[in-house]
């Protein structure tokens, strides 16, 4: 029984934002890190058609073939919180590996996307 208690006091350690091998989070983890988090990014990776016909609020849109050559410009602070999503993960999966090989450090994708909220 008692280990049993100590492999859950290590999962929920380890479950702790701070030290997530994944990126990955849920709109509920997306809205407490943006509340947190006054200067944070909500980035809308899909078109600008999608994002005109329905988006996050809140959210910028850059969309996936536009982000390499906009983002830096938009944001400069490689240590900034980026919350990234788009219909259902795809893009934002490509776009999460794209801003973390650029130098981003605080980069999460929304589990699933908008079709998983």
């Amino acid at each position: 029984m008692e280990i049993d208690n100590l492999k859950a006091k290590i999962k929920r350690i380890f479950s702790n934002q701070f030290f997530r091998s994944n990126s990955l989070i849920d709109y509920v983890e997306a809205k407490e890190l943006l509340k947190n988090d006054a200067q944070g990014i909500l980035l809308d990776v899909r078109s600008i058609q999608e994002y005109n016909e329905y988006h996050l609020n809140g959210a910028i849109c850059i969309p996936l073939y536009e982000l390499q050559n906009k983002i830096s410009n938009i944001i400069e602070d490689k240590n900034q919180l980026i919350i990234v999503y788009c219909q259902s993960g795809g893009r934002s999966k490509k776009a999460s590996s794209m801003l973390k090989k650029m130098g981003y450090s605080k980069v999460y994708e929304i589990n699933g996307g908008i079709d998983n909220i």
